[in-house]
């Protein structure tokens, strides 16, 4: 389950009871996502006092973008946030989609690239290996408490980026716009050939896609107006064509039935994304879940 973290209004209780109300079960993961020009929660902060108000589940970004960030500094914070949750950390990456993104924080436009990313994750890796990477009397610290740092997903939907990332990434942190299962095992078979050619073991799969619980036309509403608030770089009408046929709208067995879809071809996690920062909606989604065995 994603945290509603690109709603408008959060303050410190909404997000504590929804990370609270996450750990609480019976989800794998409590995931959240980066953005700079724009007014949602900064990602490193936020992971502190997420490892602080939960205790069992993993907590996964989804995604960060390295190129936004010093890559020594970004190491040594995660490093920092592996150790607070006890190593329940995975590290979800992507290059990012927003150029204002990076002009925001001063980040060059020209490394948002396949490359641009790996070159940090390398920096990050010997970082969390111990290595000193400057003369220094002792190496960047701490130490992750995962041995080698924690998980690495790459997050995308594109099979050039897959293929490039099996050489440092765990798996997938990637989304589905129309919940096309025919498109996603496309882009699971890309990732589970390119790990087996590089001779790794099996990639862990995740997927995710933004999710309102209700009436039909209620829900779509819903996942309507969030997506015109979240995706205010694409033009509206863009957005509003794209609205009726992205993500899922609809009764808790209609989601049932969409994640035995995905279950069937080798899903690993779904990633749930919130269209509402109301607690009710991650509550019936929590009740659904404990009473199917997905």
């Amino acid at each position: 389950m994603t945290m509603p973290v690109m709603e408008p209004d959060l303050d410190a209780g909404v997000l504590r009871s929804w990370a609270r109300a996450i750990d609480d079960g019976p989800f794998s993961s409590l995931c959240w996502g980066e953005r700079m020009a724009f007014d949602n929660p900064e990602t490193l902060t936020l992971m502190g006092a997420l490892a602080a108000w939960t205790d069992r589940v993993r907590l996964v970004t989804t995604v960060m973008v390295p190129q936004l960030h010093d890559p020594t500094m970004l190491a040594k914070a995660l490093a920092t946030g592996d150790m607070l949750c006890g190593g329940r950390l995975t590290v979800g990456l992507g290059i990012g989609g927003r150029v204002e993104d990076y002009r925001a924080v001063g980040a060059d436009p020209a490394t948002q690239t396949i490359r641009g990313m790996a070159d940090r994750v390398a920096v990050m890796k010997r970082v969390w290996a111990g290595e000193k990477i400057t003369e220094s009397v002792l190496p960047v610290g701490p130490p992750p408490v995962q041995t080698g740092g924690p998980p690495l997903l790459v997050g995308t939907i594109g099979p050039k980026t897959v293929r490039g990332a099996a050489a440092w990434a765990d798996g997938l942190a990637g989304i589905t716009l129309d919940l096309d299962i025919g498109s996603q095992n496309e882009l699971f078979d890309v990732a589970r050939a390119a790990w087996a050619q590089a001779g790794k073991p099996k990639p862990h799969l995740a997927t995710s896609f933004w999710f309102a619980l209700g009436p039909v036309d209620e829900a779509r509403g819903q996942v309507h107006r969030h997506l015109r608030r979240y995706m205010n770089w694409i033009p509206a009408e863009y957005v509003d064509a794209m609205a009726p046929t992205t993500g899922f709208a609809g009764s808790e067995d209609d989601l049932v039935a969409v994640l035995r879809k995905f279950e069937a071809i080798g899903t690993d996690e779904i990633q749930l994304i919130p269209t509402s920062s109301d607690v009710d909606q991650l509550r019936r989604v929590a009740e659904t879940v404990r009473a199917i065995d997905v």
